[in-house]
């Protein structure tokens, strides 16, 4: 039998009336949307009257910016490009994929449809795809041979010598010196190895993030650690990554936010740099305050980087240091300081990563995700214990006093022990920023500042605020005072599937 008998049927509901909720909400963020010229996929913004919106100077609450990678060759064992952030509507993405003799394996419609289906049978179709552009076994298979004491080494050796189309066999491994036959169970335990050590944070080639102990985000100083090979690593981990997603294996690390949405290419706005940088983000809204006082705190295009106790003055855009901030270049500055921390910190590291990960999964395949599906498919869904979460939430606010025994708390949890495994992911991702759960369990939650920083639910007044609001910085979720349960649980499911647009409901 042939892949393709293998392939599922499948059904697209009608649309929900969450999902109806969901587009009417997306009035200040970007759609998605299908190039008639080229049929590639586009992002498009509409104005407040339904018209495309052609602003062109940086607004902090309506720009954006997509990260696109240019391929430069086609070289089938290296291939090279560069990765920079532009306007959405130039980061384009074709609609269809095709097969390796060159046939339409998936059409726009195909893809279309896909978009709409439910998260399991998203990731039903995208396995099914990724079976069919894999190499048949008569046609070559791999054996990956490496030294469980030199796993890295070996297996960087291994994955960056195949060409792309050897990426896309099937993969056998061995552990020299061990007995085992590899039936899939050495596979994962082999991606799960690597991965768990190229994440390590002593190898230096990624940190914990400043906001969120849970995940990792790509260290801008990886050279200083790893001075000849550090950018040949990150090739690797982004060859391994896709791989990983390609035979369904998981990867034992979970990335800062907007890095889902660098592999999305997602729209990144001023607003993700929250999740960067809390105090840096609140430094420089602080600054638009400041009005034609912010002449007066003397500062220019430039930052300064510490590494290892030497400082170094980096220019924002060229010339920079000569530039001095003003009011009527504030804009410009705050977006050169968008464009620096979002990718240009780590902008070598991320372009290698996304040129591997991109070796072997085709960019059209990932744009029926979100970027919390993205996370919940390469990372997995977690086992969430519902009473251990329960155990280890504290109540502030109007539920300070009754806690758990308050109607609205008891309301909560009943509707979240409801959920599904996914639901219960995603509202994880709401409130903490992560799906991922610490190894202990709730009770060693971290906030941004390292400390323990419990799941927290306050009680705010409904003249507050109509739908629940996240401060992924603190694990707070604040849960207005609601009448009934329906309306508690249909709140709450609107504020978390609204989170995976990365718009926020005002």
């Amino acid at each position: 039998m042939n892949t393709q008998d293998k392939m599922h049927t499948y059904e697209v509901e009608p649309k929900s009336k969450l999902a109806e909720i969901k587009l009417s909400y997306d009035k200040d963020g970007w759609t998605r949307t299908i190039r008639a010229t080229d049929m590639k996929f586009q992002w498009t913004r509409f104005d407040e009257r339904g018209n495309v919106d052609e602003r062109t100077r940086f607004d902090t609450d309506r720009s954006a910016y997509v990260l696109k990678l240019d391929f430069l060759d086609d070289n089938d064992r290296m291939r090279q490009g560069r990765v920079s952030l532009v306007t959405p509507e130039k980061g384009v993405v074709d609609s269809n994929i095709k097969s390796a003799n060159g046939t339409e394996l998936v059409s726009y419609s195909d893809i279309a449809t896909a978009q709409m289906m439910s998260y399991d049978d998203k990731i039903q179709w995208f396995q099914d795809t990724c079976a069919q552009l894999c190499v048949e076994w008569n046609e070559g298979h791999m054996r990956m041979n490496v030294r469980r004491d030199y796993l890295l080494s070996d297996s960087m050796e291994a994955v960056m010598s195949l060409t792309r189309k050897d990426l896309r066999k099937v993969w056998r491994f061995e552990f020299i010196g061990e007995a085992g036959i590899d039936a899939g169970g050495l596979a994962r335990e082999w991606f799960e190895l690597v991965t768990e050590e190229v994440f390590d944070p002593d190898m230096g080639l990624w940190q914990t993030s400043a906001t969120n102990q849970m995940c990792m985000q790509i260290n801008p100083a990886s050279e200083i650690s790893c001075p000849d090979d550090h950018l040949i690593y990150f090739r690797f981990i982004g060859r391994v990554m896709g791989k990983a997603m390609f035979d369904q294996h998981l990867v034992k690390g979970h990335m800062v936010k907007h890095l889902y949405k660098h592999i999305l290419g997602w729209p990144v706005m001023f607003n993700d740099l929250k999740d960067v940088d809390e105090e840096y983000y609140n430094s420089l809204k602080g600054l638009k305050d400041m009005g034609a006082d912010v002449e007066h705190i003397c500062i220019d295009f430039t930052v300064m980087e510490e590494t290892l106790g030497v400082k170094q003055t980096v220019e924002l855009v060229p010339g920079g240091a000569d530039i001095d901030v003003v009011e009527s270049n504030l804009p410009e500055y705050i977006e050169a300081c968008l464009k620096y921390r979002l990718l240009g910190r780590y902008e070598a590291q991320l372009n290698e990563l996304l040129l591997g990960f991109f070796d072997v999964i085709p960019k059209p395949l990932l744009t029926i995700f979100d970027f919390q599906e993205l996370e919940l498919l390469m990372c997995g869904l977690p086992d969430i214990d519902i009473a251990n979460w329960m155990e280890h939430t504290e109540y502030t606010g109007e539920y300070d006093r009754k806690g758990a025994h308050h109607e609205v708390c008891v309301w909560f949890w009943e509707v979240v022990s409801e959920y599904d495994q996914e639901m219960r992911a995603r509202l994880l991702q709401f409130v903490t920023g992560t799906s991922g759960v610490p190894a202990n369990g709730f009770s060693s939650l971290q906030g941004s500042d390292g400390n323990i920083r419990k799941f927290t639910i306050q009680g705010v007044g409904l003249d507050t605020c109509v739908y629940p609001r996240s401060h992924t910085c603190f694990n707070r979720i604040d849960l207005p005072l609601y009448e009934t349960r329906e309306d508690a649980e249909e709140k709450l499911k609107i504020a978390i599937t609204m989170a995976a647009t990365g718009f926020d409901i005002e």
